[in-house]
Order: C-alpha cells, then sequence, then structure tokens
C-alpha cells in the first residue's frame, strides 16, 4: 500500500491536470463563441470559395447573401473575405469602421496595372495618398475645379453632337461607347495636358477605348494567385502575363502624353494645367513628395476611370430609355418645358430637370459602374453584427446587389424614374451618405471623382437625350442587355443606335 501522501500527491497533480485542460476547453469554447465568423459558403479544400464565382460574382455573391445572409463569409483560398449586401451592413463596414477599412489588399491589379500601387486608387491610406487626392480634389475633381473647366466640357461635348448630327443626317448608326470614349478623353486631356488627346475619332481613339476595356476588365478578375499568393508565380489564369503587356502600352502612352506636355511647356506660362501643377510637387522639400511613377500612374486613374466609368452609365441609360419609350418621352416633354428646341442644353439646365435626374439616380441603382466596390481589408480584428472579422479580411461591397434588393427597392428590375420623385426616396443623392445608393462607394476611399462622374453624367446623358430621338437599329432586333463583368459592368454587346434630330439645325452649329 502506498504512503498517505504518496496518494495525496496524484490526487494533487490530477487535479491540476485537470484544472488546466478544463480551462483550456472553456476558454476555447468562449473564443469560439466570441470569435464566431460570419455564415457562407464552405467551399473546396486550398481553393475554397474561388470556384464558386464564376463568370458574374456579384450575381453570385447576390444569390449567395440570400441564403447566407446581408454579412457573409467566404474563404477564398488562404484569404479572408467578407462581403456585405445589404445598406445597413454597407454602412457598419464603411461609416462604422471605415478607418479600419481604409487600406486596400495586395493584388495583380495594383502591381502590374498601377505601377506597385503607386498611384491613387489602390495606395495605402496615409501621406502621399493624402496629397495625390488633395490635389486633384483642388485642382480637377473638387465642385471648385469642376466649375473652371465647365467651358472645356461644353466645347467636347459640342463638337460629339455635331458629329452625331453628321451622322444622322445620313441616317448612320453611331456606337456610343466609342463617342463618349472619344469625347471624354478629349475633356479630360485638357484639364490635364492643356490640349485634346485625338484630333479626329478613329482607329488612335477606338484603340485607347479598347486599352480601357481591357484595364477595367482584367483588373475585375478574381485572379487565383490574388488568394494563393504561393502560387501566383504561375498566373494559371494568364492574368497577369496579359496584365503586363497592357501596361507597357499604357506605359508607353502617359511617357508620350508627358514628354509631349513638356515641350510644351513655354506656351502655358502663367496658365498651368494639372499636369504641370502635378510636376511642381515631384520636388517639394518641405512636404510630401510625389516621384513621376506617382504622377503617371495618377494620370492612369483618371484617363481609364474618368472616361469607363461615367460613359458606361450614359450607355446603360440610354439603353434603357430605347427599351423603355415612356421614359424617353417624358425626359423630353420636360427637356422641351425647360430649354425648347431652339438651343442646345447647358450645365445651369441641369438642376432644373427633375425627371432627368431621376433618370441618372435610377440607372445609378441598376447599372452600378462599379458592381463590386473596389476591395479593403481589415488593418485590425474587428466585430460586425455579433460576427468576429479577423484581421487582414477582405471587404467587397456588393452595390449591384444593394441596388437590386427587393427589400430596399420595389419592383427593383423595372427601370422606373419616378421612384426618385416622391416619397422616401426623393431625398436619396448618390454621392455617398445614402447607402441605398452608393454608385461611387462610400467613407474616406469614396471614387475620388465622384462629384465629377455626376455631373458628366447629367450633362452629357441630358444633351444627348435632348438633342435626338433614340432608336434601335431594324437590323439589331431586341436590344441585348446583357452585362459584362470587370471593375466597371459594361454592356456586353455595345450600343448602337440611330439618331434623329430634336433641335432647329442652328443649333448643332451654334
Amino acid at each position: 500500500m502506498p504512503p498517505l501522501d504518496s496518494l495525496f500527491l496524484q490526487d494533487f497533480l490530477a487535479a491540476i491536470f485537470l484544472f488546466f485542460i478544463t480551462r483550456y476547453f472553456v476558454r476555447s469554447l468562449v473564443r469560439k463563441r466570441k470569435r464566431k465568423l460570419p455564415p457562407g459558403p464552405k467551399g473546396w479544400p486550398v481553393v475554397g470559395a474561388l470556384p464558386l464565382l464564376g463568370s458574374m460574382p456579384h450575381v453570385t455573391l447576390a444569390q449567395l447573401a440570400k441564403k447566407y445572409g446581408p454579412v457573409m463569409y467566404l474563404k477564398m483560398g488562404t484569404c479572408n473575405m467578407v462581403v456585405a449586401s445589404t445598406p445597413d451592413a454597407a454602412r457598419a463596414f464603411l461609416k462604422t469602421l471605415d478607418l479600419n477599412f481604409s487600406n486596400r489588399p495586395p493584388n495583380a491589379g495594383a502591381t502590374h496595372l498601377a505601377y506597385n500601387s503607386q498611384d491613387m486608387v489602390f495606395a495605402d491610406y496615409g501621406p502621399r495618398w493624402k496629397l495625390l487626392r488633395k490635389l486633384s480634389n483642388l485642382h480637377m475633381l473638387g465642385g471648385k475645379a469642376l466649375e473652371d473647366w465647365s467651358q472645356i466640357r461644353a466645347l467636347e461635348l459640342g463638337h460629339m453632337v455635331r458629329v452625331m448630327y453628321e451622322s444622322s443626317q445620313k441616317r448612320e448608326a453611331v456606337v456610343v461607347p466609342e463617342m463618349l470614349t472619344y469625347a471624354m478623353a478629349n475633356m479630360i486631356g485638357q484639364v490635364i495636358l492643356g490640349r485634346r488627346v485625338f484630333e479626329t475619332k478613329g482607329s488612335e481613339s477606338n484603340e485607347f477605348k479598347d486599352m480601357v476595356v481591357e484595364l477595367m476588365t482584367s483588373a475585375g478578375i478574381f485572379n487565383i494567385g490574388d488568394f494563393i499568393p504561393s502560387i501566383a508565380w504561375m498566373d494559371l489564369q494568364g492574368i497577369e502575363g496579359k496584365m503586363m503587356k497592357l501596361h507597357k502600352r499604357w506605359d508607353a502612352l502617359l511617357t508620350k502624353m508627358m514628354e509631349e506636355h513638356a515641350e510644351t511647356a513655354h506656351n502655358r506660362k502663367g496658365k498651368p494645367d494639372f499636369l504641370d501643377i502635378l510636376m511642381d510637387n515631384t520636388g517639394n522639400p518641405d512636404g510630401e513628395e510625389l516621384s513621376l511613377v506617382n504622377v503617371k500612374a495618377l494620370l492612369l486613374n483618371l484617363f481609364t476611370a474618368g472616361t469607363d466609368t461615367s460613359s458606361s452609365i450614359i450607355e446603360w441609360a440610354l439603353a434603357e430609355m430605347m427599351k423603355n419609350p415612356e421614359v424617353l418621352k417624358k425626359a423630353h416633354e420636360e427637356m422641351d418645358e425647360v430649354v425648347g428646341r431652339n438651343r442646345m442644353l447647358e450645365e445651369s439646365d441641369i438642376p432644373k430637370l427633375t425627371y432627368l435626374r431621376a433618370i441618372c439616380k435610377e440607372t445609378f441603382r441598376k447599372h452600378p459602374s462599379t458592381p463590386l466596390n473596389l476591395p479593403r481589408v481589415s488593418i485590425q480584428a474587428c466585430e460586425v453584427n455579433g460576427y468576429y472579422i479577423p484581421k487582414d479580411t477582405r471587404l467587397s461591397v456588393n452595390i449591384w446587389a444593394i441596388g437590386r434588393d427587393p427589400d430596399v427597392w420595389e419592383n427593383p428590375m423595372d427601370f422606373n424614374p419616378e421612384r426618385f420623385l416622391s416619397g422616401k426616396n426623393a431625398k436619396i443623392e448618390p454621392r455617398g451618405n445614402d447607402f441605398e445608393l452608393i454608385p461611387f462607394g462610400a467613407g474616406r476611399r469614396i471614387c475620388a471623382g465622384a462629384r465629377m462622374g455626376i455631373v458628366l453624367v447629367e450633362y452629357i446623358l441630358g444633351t444627348l437625350v435632348h438633342s435626338f430621338d433614340w432608336m434601335v437599329p431594324p437590323e439589331t432586333g431586341e436590344l441585348n442587355m446583357d452585362e459584362a463583368f470587370g471593375l466597371a459592368l459594361q454592356k456586353a454587346v455595345p450600343l448602337s443606335a440611330l439618331l434623329r434630330r430634336r433641335l432647329e439645325p442652328s443649333a448643332y452649329v451654334s
């Protein structure tokens, strides 16, 4: 029989062992209870939910959200991702936790297209980003800056309308996105470079349009290498190779623009354009300094996002009106009453055109230019709706799903501008404060060009609707309204239209 103190020692050690084991499991249970991840699909081993997304991720994620809820978690390769699909969920991330989600995750698009995140779109939130944003707002994208280049918008829009008028006289169909890209690139070129980018519409401007679309499409693809970094070198989808080739084309174009701009500096003494102002900040010893790479990267942002997102919204709006002639008729009636038919529409007319502005809002709702907001990433762990969100979790806000949510919008598949004319929706604006309608995102990383985008869409769309009747060419048959996914939501089939003049002939040449 073992001595009493030996038995006591055995019992004591066993008790200690049980105590620590019990405490470990209790803490684990508490930790798991406290760190409950949002619901979501299980996905596959290694690749996670990546194969579930398909070719239209915004649609798939909207369907999954109906099953798993407004805050949904997906394991994407080795990365965590959370998706917000309702206004309240978007508000929680983009307003309440805005600062925690103020950075972008690393990705191939930022590396290979945006000069390794040296631009304004993908740069980390910090001094360099703030300087790029400040300069852009002060001299191009802010309210005062937009007023300063209003004459440029009118001039370039006049050029485009006259080209369209000539096509209408010849009964030739116009390819709408080509016309819009040509006009917008020249508007932006005049502000940035002090000159038009394209003197005539032709192969050069069409190539530019193709480059813009390719960039926005490739940057929007869910790249396997972004979510499983250890195999990124394999480039399984061939995306990164294409990005590198496209980057060389863009870099050559931007280098040429900057060299030609430097050669004409003597012509702009006392009248600096935006590129002059940027170059003045490349050797600033008293504060944050920009590099030439930062300048190129910012120009890339402005020329691509500035042309593609606005032009896609205008194209969708025109297509919806061609499919819904009663909407086009009401817009014409309002414009005839406010503007008449003896002159072109002017920007100062826009505040009086409430139905036109409702059409723009309805297009922002149903066809947001960015269906999934640009991804953000959590700086530290946080909690949303009682769910644990780990550090370094990628965030996507499904703006497309919010705009088509039947719990938010009555008959969301209908194109009905009247929904914005009265009732609770009348005060909703697409400027980032009303989370039912956030086509430009929200919070501190809201699209820097949101104000410019709204101005361009309202003015250009209003002018095109006021100036012409819009008809589907007989050979087209039923209008194709399919989407093509990318960073910007394109029409799968570019819109072609037959035009018929509505104004006095003298209005088109003034």
